[in-house]
């Protein structure tokens, strides 16, 4: 499986992006994709992760300021981030799953940087 993201960028606080990941190759059995960050000096941190299902899973952190959502015919799943704040700076990882398998696969990762 390769995951391929993308929408990264500069914003200012206040601001939004999307996140795009898309997943390719072998990607029956893929039943969980999300997106995790880790700013610089910190330990990665979910940001938020969907079900094939549409079961969400949000951060604390970014509850009511950012919406996953995907599309199971594209296997791409999508990060709308809103009201950024420069906290939310960080390298965001696409993550996707076969979770009855074990098996994890990370995407490379996209800047966002919030600028005050």
């Amino acid at each position: 499986v390769q995951l391929q993201a993308s929408g990264g960028g500069l914003v200012q606080a206040g601001g939004s992006l999307r996140l795009s990941c898309a997943a390719f190759g072998s990607t029956s059995g893929i039943n969980v994709m999300g997106w995790y960050r880790q700013a610089p000096g910190k330990q990665r941190e979910l940001v938020a992760t969907i079900s094939s299902g549409g079961g969400t899973n949000y951060a604390d952190s970014v509850k009511g300021r950012v919406t996953i959502s995907g599309d199971n015919a594209k296997n791409t799943v999508y990060l709308l981030m809103n009201s950024l704040k420069p906290e939310d700076t960080a390298v965001y990882c696409c993550y996707a799953a076969k979770s009855r398998y074990k098996q994890d696969y990370w995407g490379q990762g996209t800047q966002v940087t919030v600028s005050s």
